[in-house]
Parts: structure tokens; C-alpha cells; sequence
């Protein structure tokens, strides 16, 4: 079950066909993230599914979260999740010491049915709505996502060293001497990698030697310890604005794993050497004993690559000469990888800055500087090495996958290419090339950032696995995840195995946790992407092993979990950007479109880039048809179109906090441009009555109530399937017409 904030709700089918749509009433007995069966009973006129709840096969146990509300004697939680659609009653005895307006956890004690409210019982109270930090408690919560390490995965944790032991250096290279250096972000805590590199001869021409150093997370967290539970259930540590919930105990991620500065520290080397055109000759692994020299930001290394003989330069001397060695290898791994094609789009990042007590200060690009992409390229060269080590030794491990684009993404984008005149298409077995040069080809119109964004769109999402299928966007045969095993669990998995290859052993791995409703979900989307059987008769594949399975599962929840975590990162973010702009209301702001639906256009703020929608009813008083080829907004009488890349002014009108959604109000100096600019292409301009009409029906527009609910009831200008509706104003002024000829004497002229 996946129930929707308006009331309704849909199955979710678990053989990826389309979702059955469940009304209102269908939902009174069933809650969000229920296992049901369900009938369908008919089709709309769009052929897509309606059905009715047969069955509640299982009810999982879900915590609620929301806030206790005290109504005419009444105890009830508002679930903060409206997906729930039902509040909770609370007998009095069960609120614990909750008081009235706060935030706690619900456990239910008896289902909803289709004649009564479920019940619960206060289980945890989080606190005050306005507490610093209550956004996190509530997402952590909310997605399920662990963030308390079990008893006895702290208790190991204490028991650890607080340093390197003589015995943990047994059998290691010692490259104590050697001058790596950490280079990270201002506020990084947890160290995975320091970089070396020199020049040396590559056959008979010149190149460099490059050394990956990661933290050996696998030296301290054994196969199936009490830590390694906890770490492979949360899978990724999961990144808030001023707050981390990390994969790994803060003893061994902040501490005895993370490669500190001035102090000893075990590591997973990848020592390459590389030609001058960026290729990768020869490669091994080994374990070491590093000391890092450094610990270096992408600031400050930009900085004295910018400029050898500034102060930042004069201040890390010693370390200035090894970096300009790495910044030389930087670009001979760059040429490489336009050689490969690989895909490289522009995107602005945003990173939020707050205050002492959680709230937003400001919202402030990421620039990418060449130290940026420079550890970028180090990191990617040991990834590939790391896959090539494993697909060499024809042991089982986890690769990092990322498939070209589906059939029907593939025809979309050729239909959007055409439609924008674009002159260039992608073939039926699209290289990522193709889509560099298209890229290119495009990156002076000023749509460019509106095809980046289609192009972008048309790829699927990256998932790790055993079968090795290689790296569309990267255009890389094969790819895994080597340099971060203090963060994802799919690295310390990669690191086992290359220490088990070295060892002459093969890795097993150990009886994991089944995996939860994230991985359902995520099981059942790849489901959908199977290509149906071919019409020749071909001999099936043989099964995977019990061994292979084992590794399939694995890679499906850390996949998963990947997946959790960005959703519960982005629901805090969205919270913040509410929250920020709830103090904003009535201000203007110069924005971008950056995506066009038929109920309406999503704006980008410039200065700010926090988006919001302006809805189809906030137009203008005319019809608007949703271009899908063009993946746009046109206005049938004005020809005004909103496409995405589209500069326009806007009001913010309306923030729902709970909803996470932000409306804005365009400002009409800007429609009136657009507008007279688009009539004079057409060579005519608005007669007076077009200029009122247009503002009555934005006038009413302004004035609406419920809009998410009235759009899906179709209460938009444009329905999906391409039929108009009309505005409220026109449906008065058409039904006054009416009744004024209605109640005209027959026989006299009317007077005028």
C-alpha cells in the first residue's frame, strides 16, 4: 500500500505492473506500507487501473510518527507523514508524559477499520516542534533509518585500540616516509584516502606513479562482528545539514580508521603507474602502514595550484611539489576520459549553511574546483583497478553498475531531440559518447541547460551487484567501489575481498540480516526493467549459485539502502528550504524552470536554489497544453511557452511545511513581456478584453483553495490526457450568458 496525502492510495504491485488506484473509502480499513491483496473492479478512461482491498495479507510493525494534539477531551496524533491519511486516537492513559502540541512516536494497538480510527500508544516522545534538529529525529524515524549502534557493537568498539600496534603492522608495506595527504571539504571529519604521486618512466615514455591510500576499515570490523551488523544493516552513513549518522562507530570512523593527520594509520593501497595519455599500465594492491603529512582542503590546493609563489602555497611548501605531480596526472586522466567519452554535465550542488540553533543562514552553491576533480580522477583510476583485480581472480564481489537507457527512455529522448531541432540523435545502442557530443554540440543555445537536464533524465539510476555489466556514464567495462569504506559498506565488502585474493583464500560472506521493506521495493522496481522473452527459442540461463544469491542480496539492500538515505537527506533539505522560505513570504525572486508537468511549471530561485511550484491556475486566464516532446507549457491563445531554462520573476505565495511544498506566484511584468513578446510573433497583441479576461482568471486563480486536491480532480487547465478544463471565472461568466438570454423578452432589441 502506498497511501497519498489527498486520501486516496495505490497498490504497488509486486510484479512492477501499473499501480491500482484505491479511493477514499477503499483506504479507511488499510494503512501506508500495508501488504494487501486487491481486485481490480475497472479501468478509467486512460486504461489505468481501480480496484478494492480483498485481503490485509500483512500488517508490519510501523512506527508513527507526528504530533499530539488534545481535542475536546480527545487524545489524537497527527501522523507527520500524510500518506497515513488517518490520525491516531490515544487513550488517556497511553500519552506517557507527553504534553499537548509535541512531537512523539506512536505504536498502534489496534487497526483502523472501516468504521474506526487505529489507536496507539505513546511509545517515545522526540520533543518540541521548534527544537534544533527535530527535522532529523523526524526523518530518521520516518525512513527507518538505524541511527543507535546495538550493545554490543559498542561494547566491541570500546575495546578496540586507540592507535596502531606494533602487531597490527605485521606483514604491511611501511610508506611511512612516503609524503601522502588528505585532501577533503572544510568540514569533513572522517578521512577515507590520501593521494602521492610522482613522475616515472612507463615503458620507454614518461608517466607517473600514483598511490590510492584508503583506511583498512576491514583490519578492525571482522565479518559478522557485532559492528559489522550494525554497519551492514544501516549499509551508508547518511549526511544531514550539521549532523552525520555514520556507518561506523565514531571510535573507528572520526578515530583509529580515519586517516588523521601526523599519526600512523593502517591502509589498502592501489599503486598505479600511469602513461602520459592516462592510462592505467600496471596496477597492484597492499596492505600498508601510512602517516599522512597533511590534511589539505580543496581551498587551499586549488589555491596554490592557482598560484606556486602565494601565501597558501609558502604555508604547505613541502607537500607543493607532490601536488603539482598529481595535478599533472589529473590531466592526462582527463584526456583519457574524454578519449572514453565518458559523461561530464555541469550541475550545481547546493550545500545549506546554518546556525547555532539548526535554522537556515543561507543556501550557497558548490563550486568544483580542479582539486575537486582532481582527487575525483585519482579515486575513479583505483575503482576501476579494484574491479579489474576481482573480474581477474573470477571471485564473486560487488560491482557498481550503471546501465545505458531503457528502450523507452531512448524513445523519448529522440522524440524530444527532434522536437527542439536539436540534429542530433542518440543510435539504438547508445554510447555515452553520443551523449558528450550532444552535450557539446548544444552548450552555446540557450536551452542547453534544458537538454542537459532531458539528457541526464533519460539514464537509469546506478545499483551494485555481482554481474558485472559495466559503467554507462563512467564508459567503463567494469567499475566498483573501492575508496570509501568508512561511509558505504559495498567498500569495506571490496576491500575483504581483494585482501582474501591476496591471501590466496576466497572471501565468504557471512549469514546477513533480510533485508526490509527497502529492499522490497527496490527488488520490485528492477523487476519492472526485465526485457520481456524473446520469440526465438534460446537455452536459459543456468541459475545463479546459493553464493551468487548471497551476493545478489547484498548488493540489492546496500542499493536500497543508498536509496533511503538520499530520501530521508532530501525530506530534512526540503524541510529547511519550507522553513527558510516560510519567513520569505510575499518576497520576489528572479528563478529558472527547472521541469514543466501538465498541472503546472517548477521554479528554481537563483539566488537561493530552493524551487517551488507555480501552479497551471497561476498562468494566466487562457488554456495551457503540456508539451511531452518538448517537455513544456504553451498557452493556446498567447503562445507563451514555459519550458524548462525559462527566466521568469516570481512571488513566493504559500509554504506547507508538512507537505514540503513551496508555491509561487509569477510576477506579471514579466507574463506581460513574455506575452506581448509571443502575440508579436504571431503579429497581433491582446485586445483590451483578452488583458481582463487574462487577469480576472488569474485573480481567481490567486484566490484558490486545496490545490493539489483540485488539480488531480481535474481542476486544471490541462488534463493528461490532452482535454482542457475551464477556469472558474469562465465557467461564471458562461453560466451569467445563460441565464441573461434565458430571461430576454422575445421581440425587443436588447438596449445596448
Amino acid at each position: 500500500m502506498q497511501g497519498h496525502r489527498d486520501g486516496h492510495g495505490y497498490v504497488v504491485r509486486d510484479s512492477g505492473e501499473p499501480d491500482i488506484y484505491l479511493p477514499p473509502n477503499e483506504m479507511r480499513a488499510v494503512l501506508h506500507r500495508d501488504r494487501v491483496k486487491a481486485r481490480v473492479v475497472r479501468y478509467d478512461r486512460k486504461g489505468r487501473p481501480e480496484g478494492r482491498v480483498v485481503e490485509i495479507v500483512e500488517r508490519p510493525p510501523q512506527p508513527i510518527i507526528g504530533r499530539l494534539l488534545h481535542e475536546s477531551g480527545v487524545w489524537l496524533v497527527a501522523p507527520e507523514d500524510k500518506r497515513y491519511g488517518q490520525d491516531v486516537l490515544i487513550p488517556k492513559g497511553a500519552i506517557a508524559l507527553a504534553k499537548p502540541g509535541q512531537v512523539v512516536v506512536v505504536e498502534l494497538t489496534e487497526p483502523p477499520s472501516l468504521y474506526g480510527q487505529p489507536v496507539g500508544r505513546v511509545k517515545e516522545v522526540l520533543g518540541e516542534i521548534d527544537d534544533p534538529g527535530m527535522e532529523i529525529e523526524i526523518a530518521v524515524r520516518k525512513y527507518g533509518v538505524p541511527h543507535e549502534f546495538s550493545d554490543a557493537g559498542i561494547a566491541l568498539a570500546r575495546s578496540l585500540p586507540d592507535k596502531v600496534r606494533p602487531q597490527d603492522k605485521k606483514h604491511r608495506v611501511d610508506l611511512t616516509d612516503v609524503p601522502l595527504v588528505t585532501i577533503d571539504g572544510e568540514d569533513a571529519r572522517d578521512f577515507d584516502d590520501a593521494v602521492y604521486c610522482e613522475p616515472a618512466k612507463v615503458g620507454r615514455g614518461k608517466g607517473w606513479r600514483l598511490l590510492v591510500a584508503i583506511a583498512d576499515v576491514s583490519h578492525y570490523v571482522q565479518t559478522g562482528s557485532a559492528i559489522d551488523v550494525d554497519a551492514y544493516d544501516r549499509a551508508t552513513s547518511v549526511y544531514f545539514p550539521r549532523r552525520v549518522i555514520p556507518m561506523l562507530p565514531e571510535k573507528l570512523s572520526n578515530g583509529l580508521c580515519s586517516l588523521n593527520p601526523e599519526v600512523e594509520r593502517l591502509c589498502m593501497v592501489c599503486d598505479m603507474l600511469v602513461t602520459a595519455n592516462g592510462e592505467v599500465h600496471a596496477y597492484q594492491f597492499y596492505p600498508a602502514v601510512m602517516w599522512s603529512h597533511a590534511r589539505l582542503t580543496y581551498t587551499e590546493v586549488a589555491a596554490i595550484l592557482a598560484n606556486t609563489r602565494g601565501a597558501e602555497a609558502a604555508r604547505r611548501e613541502a607537500v607543493v611539489p607532490h601536488l603539482l605531480n598529481l595535478h599533472d596526472v589529473y590531466r592526462a586522466l582527463l584526456k583519457a576520459r574524454n578519449t572514453r567519452g565518458a559523461i561530464d554535465f555541469e550541475t550545481t550542488e547546493t550545500q545549506i549553511v546554518c546556525d547555532e540553533n539548526g535554522r537556515i543562514e543561507q543556501i550557497v552553491p558548490r563550486t568544483r574546483n580542479d582539486a575537486h576533480r582532481l582527487i575525483e580522477e585519482a579515486m575513479l583510476a583505483a575503482n576501476v583497478c579494484s574491479a579489474d583485480f576481482i573480474l581477474q581472480s573470477g571471485q564473486p564481489g560487488l560491482f557498481r553498475v550503471h546501465e545505458g537507457p531503457t528502450p523507452e527512455k531512448k524513445e523519448i529522448l529522440r522524440g524530444y531531440l527532434k522536437a527542439m531541432a536539436v540534429g542530433m540523435t542518440i543510435s539504438d545502442d547508445p554510447k555515452p559518447a553520443e551523449f558528450q557530443k550532444i552535450a557539446e554540440a548544444v552548450k552555446d543555445r540557450p536551452d542547453a541547460q534544458q537538454i542537459s537536464t532531458m539528457l541526464l533524465r533519460s539514464m537509469q539510476q546506478a545499483i551494485y551487484t555481482p554481474f558485472n555489466s559495466g559503467h554507462f556514464g563512467l564508459a567503463y567495462e567494469g567499475y566498483t567501489h573501492f575508496t570509501s569504506p568508512i561511509r558505504r559498506y559495498p567498500d569495506l565488502l571490496v576491500h575483504r575481498v581483494i585482501k582474501a585474493i591476496l591471501g590466496g583464500e576466497r572471501y565468504q560472506l557471512p549469514a546477513l540480516p533480510t533485508p526490509g521493506e527497502a529492499h522490497e521495493k527496490l527488488a520490485r522496481r528492477l523487476a519492472a526493467r526485465v526485457a520481456p522473452p524473446s520469440q526465438k527459442l534460446k537455452k536459459p540461463p543456468a541459475p545463479p549459485s546459493r553464493e551468487l544469491q548471497a551476493w545478489e542480496a547484498a548488493g540489492l539492500h546496500c542499493s536500497a539502502n543508498e536509496r533511503r538515505a538520499d530520501e530521508a537527506s532530501r525530506d530534512v533539505e526540503a524541510w529547511l528550504k519550507c522553513k527558510y522560505m516560510r519567513d520569505h513570504l510575499g518576497e520576489e525572486y528572479s528563478g529558472t524552470v527547472s521541469a514543466a508537468t501538465s498541472f503546472g511549471i517548477f521554479v528554481t530561485l537563483d539566488q537561493m536554489y530552493v524551487e517551488g511550484l507555480v501552479h497551471i491556475t497561476e498562468l494566466g486566464g487562457e488554456y495551457f497544453k503540456f508539451d511531452e516532446a518538448r517537455q513544456e507549457l504553451r498557452g493556446e491563445r498567447t503562445g507563451i511557452r514555459y519550458a524548462i531554462g525559462t527566466r521568469l520573476r516570481v512571488q513566493v505565495s504559500r509554504v506547507d511545511l508538512d507537505g514540503r511544498r513551496i508555491d509561487f506566484r509569477l510576477v506579471r511584468d514579466g507574463d506581460e513581456e513574455l506575452a506581448q513578446r509571443a502575440l508579436k510573433d504571431k503579429g497581433g497583441a491582446p485586445s483590451p478584453r483578452e488583458k481582463r479576461e487574462g487577469r480576472e482568471g488569474r485573480e481567481a486563480g490567486e484566490d484558490r483553495d486545496g490545490r493539489t486536491r483540485a488539480s488531480r480532480k481535474g481542476a486544471t487547465r490541462k488534463s493528461a490526457g490532452g482535454a482542457h478544463a475551464r477556469s472558474p471565472i469562465q465557467e461564471l461568466k458562461s453560466a451569467v450568458k445563460k441565464a441573461a438570454s434565458k430571461a430576454k423578452p422575445k421581440g425587443r432589441k436588447p438596449r445596448r
